[in-house]
């Protein structure tokens, strides 16, 4: 397969660039205009053409797409121009950025000039001419040479840097990078503008009705201090919390406050109108990603923007400005948006979701031989959590215990004292006294010994690698490897799980440990090296699920734990007994893993259930 390395550079102004605007808004507006294209074939020479979109596209059409690869630096910018602009669909697609941010992380200049600076492939070029506002015809002969050379020197700094990326890098990586930028570059999913027209009026409608049902009026409202007086003259004290930035008390006003939501269920009327008022009015989330979608639904299909390798574990994050990882499923209108998003005729969708993958890798990986086979049957376990915790049989087990019992799994598992236990149950409207928050803690390191061991273990990885000690393994069977020459951890990928800088304090508690992010230095322990472990291994296995899974059906869209497909409606069925035994298998390396998939069946994305 041919290697065609392309870079386009393209008409720009003070008001419309990329900078301005999303990719998807850029490329398919009506200024567009490519100014010229660079093309290297494999390791020949690179040519530069320029000319109207017509002539462009007859000179790429020259080249053999469906026996090669598209490489671009930015391949979602390069890779959507030739797809959406040229209809040209390379069998298949990849990306310097991608590769860097896999193998640097995610905390690292991705720039293709501090790339070529880093593994000294040469002077990335600065514009010799001016291109603010100029169209390919107002460029003289003299200056549209030059700015061919440097887009000449942009390709083949590029060549260089996947020829130099590229050795060693893991070859089921390079096809999901593949797998994502198709998600974007070919899109298939159609949006329901009337669905969406309507939301976005039923939006405005609702917010103007809560405003008036509060009796405040909306300084009040978007006022924190003045909030508060409104709330003490109902008789409720306003609920605090600690600011992660400052580390000061604040109001625990903002719509993921679970205390600040908790008081829609106040006994007060007036209490619940207020607090509705404030979480509708306040925010604009809904009615600006609705425009959004509605706009791009005038220009074509939905282009799915999904960052590969976009934290710091490897999972898959929103990209380009659109989110779609955390579209609301919840309230009245909750799946709107989600519904809007639908299958093109003929086809329908199918969600696969893998169950509690995290807290199952986590059994798996500390041997916790109990809970993997309470996985492994199906248990609820975090109703046997509860069953412990409250000292009642399970089938006696309330709603809220059972969340406590989730809570305590999925908080606990990590390392989580009494404090931050009580703190983030109380984020949920549960309040827990600071002793019987010590009693459950205790129950959870009672009973899961193995686990209390591999923080230790964790534990003392970091001490290792803070001191540059040999390798050491972590988890069962070896799976992950400590390298303190990188000052990372190895992933069953092949890939690195970094701590770049790591260091180790003294304090008045003993050593603790912290690392480099360009937010500044973060604060690592045991417990939080299996948080990230565990998110990184469930990475691992939901990418090579994926991957089988694309063998026979188009996936679609990622989110977290699980992964929609696009399918023939003649093969719902099917596809979807096929999809969820792929998500049922693991990679050979995770055998003895207990995982489990739910999948559903629909005409959009809010509807596969």
């Amino acid at each position: 397969m041919d290697l065609i390395t392309v870079d386009y550079e393209t008409y720009y102004d003070k008001e419309y660039s990329l900078s301005k605007m999303t990719t998807e808004a850029y490329i398919r507006d009506p200024r567009f205009q490519v100014i010229g294209v660079g093309v290297k074939v494999n390791n020949g020479n690179t040519e530069w053409a320029s000319g109207t979109h017509e002539e462009i596209k007859t000179y790429l059409q020259t080249f053999k797409w469906d026996e090669a690869m598209l490489l671009a630096h930015n391949t979602m910018f390069d890779g959507a121009i030739t797809s959406w602009r040229f209809g040209i669909h390379p069998r298949a697609y990849t990306d310097t950025l991608c590769i860097a941010r896999a193998l640097h992380g995610v905390e690292v200049s991705g720039s293709l000039k501090a790339l070529a600076d880093r593994y000294e492939l040469g002077v990335k070029g600065t514009e010799v001419v001016n291109a603010l506002g100029k169209r390919r015809e107002d460029f003289s002969p003299d200056a549209l040479d030059r700015y061919g050379d440097y887009c000449i020197n942009d390709v083949n700094l590029t060549y260089d840097l996947f020829r130099t990326l590229t050795d060693g890098f893991p070859r089921k990586e390079l096809k999901l990078i593949d797998l994502t930028l198709r998600m974007f570059v070919e899109p298939v999913l159609d949006l329901d503008m009337g669905l969406l027209e309507q939301h976005l009026e039923g939006t405005k409608v609702m917010k103007d009705a809560l405003l008036e049902s509060s009796g405040v009026n909306k300084k009040e409202l978007m006022s924190n201090p003045k909030l508060a007086e409104v709330l003490r003259s109902l008789g409720v004290e306003p609920p605090m919390k600690i600011s992660p930035t400052t580390g000061k008390e604040t109001y625990a006003f903002a719509k993921s406050d679970e205390a600040f939501k908790a008081l829609q269920d106040n006994e007060d009327t007036r209490v619940q109108a207020v607090v509705a008022a404030r979480l509708g009015v306040k925010s604009t989330l809904e009615e600006t990603r609705t425009q959004r979608f509605i706009d791009i639904s005038k220009r074509g299909l939905l282009p799915v923007p999904v960052r590969y390798y976009a934290a710091h574990t490897g999972r898959w994050g929103g990209d380009d400005k659109i989110n779609l990882q955390n579209l609301p499923s919840r309230g009245p209108n909750g799946k709107t948006l989600k519904r809007s998003i639908i299958a093109p005729e003929g086809y329908s969708l199918v969600e696969a979701d893998s169950a509690q993958i995290e807290a199952r890798v986590l059994a798996w990986l500390a041997q916790q031989d109990d809970l993997v086979s309470a996985f492994t049957n199906n248990e609820d376990v975090y109703k046997k959590m509860a069953s412990r915790i409250y000292g009642v049989p399970e089938e006696e087990v309330t709603k809220d215990q059972r969340f406590v019992g989730k809570t305590t799994i999925l908080g606990a598992g990590y390392g989580m004292g009494a404090v931050r236990f009580q703190e983030q149950l109380k984020n949920f409207g549960f309040d827990m006294e600071i002793e019987e928050a010590r009693r459950v803690i205790n129950i959870y390191r009672d009973t899961n010994d193995q686990i209390n061991r591999l923080w230790r273990d964790a534990q003392n990885i970091l001490t290792g690698l803070s001191r540059g000690d040999e390798k050491n393994p972590l988890g069962v069977d070896g799976l992950i490897w400590s390298y303190p020459e990188e000052s990372a951890l190895r992933l069953p990928s092949g890939l690195l799980l970094r701590y770049d800088d790591l260091k180790a304090e003294q304090t008045d508690k003993g050593y603790e440990f912290n690392y480099k992010t360009r937010r500044g230095r973060t604060r690592i322990y045991g417990g939080k090296v299996i948080e990230n472990v565990c998110q990184a291994i469930a990475r691992c296995i939901i990418g090579e699920q994926m991957l089988e899974v694309a063998k026979r059906y188009k996936v679609v869209l990622t989110v977290h734990d699980s992964i929609v497909c696009c399918v023939p409606d003649a093969e719902t069925g099917e596809a979807k007994d096929y999809i969820e035994r792929c998500m049922r298998e693991v990679p050979e390396w995770a055998y003895g893993l207990p995982v489990d998939c739910e999948a559903g069946i629909g005409k959009s994305y809010g509807d596969c259930e």
